[in-house]
Formats: structure tokens, C-alpha cells, sequence
């Protein structure tokens, strides 16, 4: 009959916490200066810019017409 045996060493690991854990230097971006941009990354960043303008109309018009402003009913 086989048994079955545990081999392995149990491992025991401390979880510590982010807020008690020893604080680290940060890295600091001063004096990087602009990123270049490929014309991918730039195409890409209007697209986003455009859609995000799109739906910021689409909730603004939403709004006013929940709110009875743009259709007067009777």
C-alpha cells in the first residue's frame, strides 16, 4: 500500500503589511524632459482624446435632455 509523504520542507513566509514596511526612496522624474512619441503612439493618444471628448457629449446632452432643457414637453 502507498502513502503518501510530503517530501518538502514546510516554507513559512511573513506577509508585511505596505503601511509598516520600511519606506524607499522614490524616483524622481525632474530633468527627463519630453518623451518622443512614435506616430503609432501619436495617432493613437487622438483617437483616445477624440473618443473621450465624444462621450463626454454624449453624457452632457443625455444629462440636458433627462433634465428636460433641450425638448420642452408638455
Amino acid at each position: 500500500m502507498a502513502t503518501m509523504q510530503n517530501i518538502y520542507p514546510r516554507e513559512e513566509l511573513r506577509v508585511i503589511h505596505p503601511l509598516d514596511d520600511i519606506h524607499e526612496d522614490k524616483c524622481s522624474s525632474e530633468g527627463l524632459g519630453p518623451m518622443l512619441l512614435t506616430p503609432s503612439v501619436k495617432i493613437s493618444l487622438k483617437v483616445l482624446r477624440g473618443y473621450l471628448m465624444l462621450m463626454t457629449a454624449m453624457l452632457v446632452y443625455y444629462v440636458l435632455d433627462l433634465g428636460g432643457i433641450l425638448h420642452s414637453r408638455p
